[in-house]
């Protein structure tokens, strides 16, 4: 069949890759000059499976509610009279019981797992490095903060997760450079979490792609798509193209050709913000990954960088970077590895997420004929890139998926 992709981020690219492996004929559209030049630019590195979780989760109703007050926070809700925005809050805010995050939570389990055995089968194929590192240490400053991860623990022990809650000495252990000034509760291990440089995966990968037969078109704005007899049309610019089929993995960007197509899903602009610095003394810096839990905030170590990720603004954002979003990732970088680098300094990012109420994305058929999404990824899509990747090119093929595609598709919306 021939195939095109609308998108070439991570998720676009990885979706391109199998595709072809399948024997598809595949062609990439991206509107910037690049891969990975939006949100697989400055995301936050991590391809961690035990850490990937729904961000409606017990107890982040009330933080949310306790971050309006904060000078550095994590979250940042601007109150509008949008009913998008208040009838998206509502579904959000009925998937932060507890059982319901615990669903959520195991369906990204279960993809981000999968994703991660392909990751290694990739890495190992075709002797990848883009400066990966493994092991994943979430700090908790106070007792709240480790009683409020309690339900993420007990999923990772029904999961068969490997993971261990250690005191704050056995976490200095395993990161020398923490810095001792922070208060520190406890930590939970996970060791075999992965972080590296997405954008140099990436480009990688679309290298290998392009040996494979993939073409990839930059600069290539797709304005809608429609089902036009038994294959798919697109517009880019003022040419008209056609394919057997297309897939749409544009972000946020795909949310305008879905509702052109009559589908409408759940979803609301998160603002993300990230930050990378080069690293000033190497003796000071993280050796791998870290996740503050109090700001949700990560730390990973990529090469000669430190990036500092997080952070999250609902109502309509707009593309300047708030300087309170930017104060708070100084803040962690500062907290925890002081003396590593000048966070001040940092080349600071921001992108935004097309955002799930439940934070599980959507992969597989749209119920229009030989149109798919793979989109809603949200900030782990590193971590889910290659498993749904994969996902599509056996459901495009014809294949049975090798795992269980139960609350991944768009059919848990009706």
């Amino acid at each position: 069949m021939q195939i095109a992709v609308v998108g070439g981020g991570v998720v676009g690219v990885c979706t391109a890759y199998f595709l072809a492996a399948a024997g598809h004929q595949t062609v990439v559209l991206e509107r910037y000059s690049n891969v990975a030049q939006e949100n697989s630019f400055g995301n936050a590195g991590l391809m961690a499976p035990g850490h990937a979780a729904p961000w409606a989760a017990p107890g982040m109703p009330q933080k949310l509610l306790s971050y309006l007050f904060k000078s550095e926070s994590p979250a940042v809700l601007k109150p509008r009279m949008s009913p998008t925005l208040w009838r998206w809050m509502r579904r959000w805010l009925a998937e932060c019981d507890i059982e319901r995050f615990r669903i959520n939570k195991m369906r990204i389990q279960r993809l981000a797992a999968y994703s991660k055995d392909l990751m290694g089968l990739l890495r190992d194929h075709y002797a990848l490095d883009y400066e990966q590192t493994t092991g994943l240490l979430q700090l908790f400053r106070s007792p709240g903060e480790l009683a409020l991860a309690q339900p993420l623990m007990a999923i990772l022990e029904e999961a068969g997760i490997s993971h261990r809650l250690i005191p704050p000495d056995d976490a200095r252990q395993i990161e020398p450079a923490l810095a001792y000034h922070t208060p520190l509760n406890s930590a939970l291990h996970l060791p075999g979490d992965e972080a590296g440089n997405c954008p140099l995966f990436t480009r990688q990968l679309k290298m290998i792609a392009q040996d494979m037969g993939v073409a990839f078109h930059f600069d290539s704005q797709v304005e809608d798509i429609a089902v036009e007899g038994a294959g798919v049309g697109f517009r880019i610019g003022a040419e008209r193209y056609s394919a057997d089929a297309v897939v749409i993995a544009a972000g946020y960007d795909s949310l305008p050709l879905l509702r052109g197509l009559g589908v409408r899903i759940p979803v609301y602009p998160v603002k993300a913000y990230s930050a990378s610095v080069f690293i000033r003394d190497f003796d000071q810096a993280p050796l791998a990954s870290l996740a503050d839990q109090a700001y949700k905030v990560s730390i990973s170590r990529l090469g000669a960088r430190i990036r500092v990720a997080g952070t999250a603004e609902l109502g309509f954002p707009t593309p300047e970077l708030r300087e309170t979003a930017l104060r708070t990732l100084v803040k962690v970088g500062e907290d925890w590895f002081p003396d590593a680098a000048n966070y001040n300094g940092s080349q600071f990012w921001s992108g935004v997420w097309p955002m799930l109420p439940d934070g599980v994305p959507l992969v597989g058929p749209t119920g229009l004929r030989n149109v798919y999404v793979n989109i809603g990824h949200g900030a782990s899509d590193w971590a889910m890139a290659a498993g749904s990747g994969k996902l599509i090119a056996d459901i495009v093929s014809g294949h049975i998926p090798d795992i269980d595609m139960e609350g991944l598709t768009l059919a848990r919306y009706g």
